[in-house]
């Protein structure tokens, strides 16, 4: 909190292996995959309610012990309920709030057009495990998370299109694809109009480590290029740790772009 932190859970990942730190003696790195991050941040205490039983004591102070390790074991159960908390708006319970004027994003049930439904955190169970790893499900959170981060604007043309159901009509793109091992991470992502997620997936056009938009020479007419912000530059995320990562932004110079 000092250094303007927040208390709060903000994704989940698996753990795929445990080594040890070539530099420092008795200590270890975790290597995480299946990172996603939740469609908002759930605070670690709401009212009286803490996700964690153990960060309360009898008194309903905060167990200052336990809230100060950094790596704490947790039930099922209390994990299950914080990833039905994150990831409320994919799920279809919270619909998703946007800067004033823009309207919120009504939720949907699964990933349909179906009516809101009453959200139930006591009916949620360990299915919800198995979900986040499913790709229909990581791809909405995914999307989620880059139009959040984007506010809805897509980062090459500018343009901001919402339509009566306050959902933007810009995508979000895989800078490194997930076919090749790219994360969903926001670092790994764009929000981009639908044309121009066509042409980045297919290398017409890339982005350079001080985020210059590259064109492939002779692969994109003058009335596509039309349609390019004046400043040749992408539009990025007000937050550093959301922007474009360079390690993400090479691969596709070098594996994808075509000029």
């Amino acid at each position: 909190m000092k250094t303007g932190g927040k208390q709060a859970y903000f994704a989940t990942a698996r753990i795929s292996d445990i080594i040890e730190d070539p530099s420092k003696a008795d200590h270890f790195y975790a290597l995480i995959e299946d990172f996603l991050q939740f469609d908002h941040a759930v605070p670690f205490k709401e009212a009286d309610h803490y996700y964690e039983r153990g960060l309360r004591k009898e008194d309903g102070s905060t167990n200052k012990g336990a809230f100060g390790r950094a790596v704490r074991n947790i039930p099922d159960e209390e994990y299950d309920l914080i990833l039905a908390a994150g990831f409320a708006h994919v799920l279809g319970g919270r619909d998703r709030e946007r800067p004033a004027p823009d309207p919120a994003e009504e939720a949907r049930l699964g990933f349909g057009d179906n009516p809101q439904m009453p959200y139930e955190v006591d009916s949620i169970d360990r299915g919800i495990v198995a979900q986040v790893l499913q790709r229909p499900f990581r791809d909405r959170a995914f999307s989620v998370a880059i139009k959040a981060a984007y506010q809805d604007t897509c980062g090459v043309t500018g343009l901001k299109l919402i339509n009566g159901g306050g959902r933007s009509e810009v995508q979000a793109a895989h800078i490194r694809p997930v076919a090749d091992r790219g994360p969903d991470s926001v670092r790994n992502g764009l929000a981009l109009s639908g044309t121009v997620h066509w042409m980045f997936d297919r290398g017409l056009i890339s982005v350079d480590d001080d985020y210059t938009l590259l064109i492939a020479s002779g692969g994109v007419p003058d009335t596509v290029t039309r349609l390019i912000n004046p400043e040749r530059r992408l539009l990025v995320p007000t937050r550093a740790e959301e922007r474009p990562h360079s390690q993400f932004l090479q691969y596709h110079r070098e594996k994808v772009f075509k000029g």
